[in-house]
């Protein structure tokens, strides 16, 4: 099927006291362009990400965004330096004793020392944190393909309709052509007559002019290679995987006998429909650009 390289998908998953939402956006692009943020904690399962994602796209600029909230920590906990708190007690015990002064030690006062409790953050469980995140990333990136194939049926159907739009002009190109040389014989010979004696003029002369002329019109071949190439775009479009870079080739072939064609042409209908002929092309070239 057809896929196009604009895509959106997202899904989320709350576990651990922590929620995850996955969003995957993409756009056209000559190559693949992946771009991931994500919290800095969690960079080592960039890669895997990646690998993930090159498993079934092939070109865009890819964005995936990955947002945290914790509703509950679990990587933290207080951790009392003990013997630092010994010594904070005996030296208050030290300035009662010098003093004389009312004894009013508690545990707050000991706690709101410096250092004496220190919170302290537990490395987390890389591989837990990628088995939460797997089934989102991969929801989401099958929402975003399956936006992609949508968007590729509408993109094929407009092609194939460009194409048949290109086929009936070149049959009115090439009906008109099959009277160019006629048309330019007769015009010929009326001059000639208006100029000299109706058969004072030199038959074999006005032939070789006419085989000149319709030699440099002939557009036989240039048609034949124009109509094999729209064959091609449809046999592409039936095939499986990515195909924007053969539409791309095959579309720069096509504008290359249309201007062959425009170049030759000595007829202002010709003219007129090989410009519409280019317009066609030029308008399959810019629906190429969006197909993976």
């Amino acid at each position: 099927m057809v896929s196009s390289m604009t895509g959106f998908g997202r899904d989320s998953i709350i576990e651990a006291g922590k929620s995850f939402v996955i969003e995957i956006k993409s756009v056209n692009h000559r190559y693949m362009d992946l771009n991931i943020k994500m919290p800095r904690v969690y960079l080592t399962l960039e890669e895997r990400i990646r690998n993930v994602i090159k498993e079934k796209l092939n070109r865009g600029k890819i964005d995936i965004y990955i947002n945290m909230k914790v509703f509950e920590r679990t990587d933290v906990e207080a951790v009392l330096n003990k013997s630092l708190a010994e010594s904070y007690v005996k030296c208050l015990k030290e300035i009662q004793e010098s003093f004389d002064l009312r004894d009013d030690v508690s545990v707050i006062n000991i706690a709101r020392f410096p250092e004496v409790v220190n919170i302290e953050h537990k490395e987390e469980d890389v591989e837990l944190i990628w088995e939460t995140i797997k089934k989102p990333l991969k929801v989401a990136l099958d929402k975003h393909i399956e936006m992609r194939l949508r968007e590729g049926e509408k993109l094929k159907e407009d092609l194939l309709l460009k194409c048949s739009n290109i086929e009936l002009l070149l049959k009115e190109i090439v009906d008109k052509a099959s009277t160019v040389v006629l048309e330019y014989k007769e015009k010929l010979e009326n001059r000639l007559k208006e100029i000299v004696d109706d058969k004072n003029y030199d038959e074999g002369r006005v032939a070789m002019e006419v085989a000149v002329i319709a030699d440099k019109c002939c557009i036989d071949e240039e048609i034949v290679r124009l109509s094999s190439h729209i064959s091609q775009i449809r046999d592409t479009l039936e095939i499986e995987g990515p195909i924007g870079r053969k539409l791309d080739f095959i579309v720069q072939e096509m504008n290359r006998e249309a201007n062959t064609i425009s170049s030759k042409s000595n007829d202002l209908t010709i003219t007129k429909n090989i410009l519409q002929v280019k317009s066609e092309i030029e308008k399959i070239r810019e629906q190429t650009q969006n197909i993976e």
